[in-house]
């Protein structure tokens, strides 16, 4: 079943449970979704079929990462209710996303790409890094995994 399909039968299901909250999760990550088919078809002018589930990973993790940015605002603020919310609203997503992968994977994912690439220097990140994109979606915080990958070319181009 792909990412779309998924997230419309979580969506009945909530209607049907009268789950108000997660129901307005998941038509947010809808919402996101449409936005995101609307954009491609003003960008191409041939048919467009929509957003694929690589895309819509994509939309997931950025409203994750934007949720918890936000959770972190509202603690600091003293809104611990509005934080409870915003990590509700997480964890509905995060449903919909693949594993994340811990450290140790992260850094043979990192290896891998690098491996894949042949990246050599510091100047080789973007394909690393887009190489990590392209299989990694969704299963890593690439804010985090960049400077991982950095240190990783460093420690290659200095022989380490």
């Amino acid at each position: 079943m792909d990412m779309r399909s998924r997230v419309n039968a979580a969506l009945k299901q909530a209607m049907k449970d009268k789950e108000a909250e997660r129901l307005s999760t998941l038509r947010l990550i809808n919402a996101a979704i449409k936005d995101r088919d609307i954009a491609s078809r003003a960008s191409v002018n041939e048919e467009a079929k929509g957003c694929g589930d690589a895309e819509v990973l994509d939309i997931l993790g950025k409203m994750t990462k934007q949720r918890k940015e936000s959770a972190r605002a509202y603690e600091e603020g003293g809104r611990l209710d509005l934080a409870e919310r915003e990590l509700r609203e997480v964890e509905v997503i995060e449903e919909f996303l693949p594993k994340q992968l811990d450290d140790d994977e992260v850094s043979k994912a990192i290896q891998t790409a690098i491996t894949a690439t042949g990246a050599g220097s510091i100047r080789d990140m973007g394909k690393v890094m887009g190489e990590l994109k392209t299989r990694y979606t969704g299963q890593m915080d690439f804010g985090k995994v960049g400077p991982m990958v950095k240190d990783h070319l460093c420690a290659a181009s200095n022989g380490g």
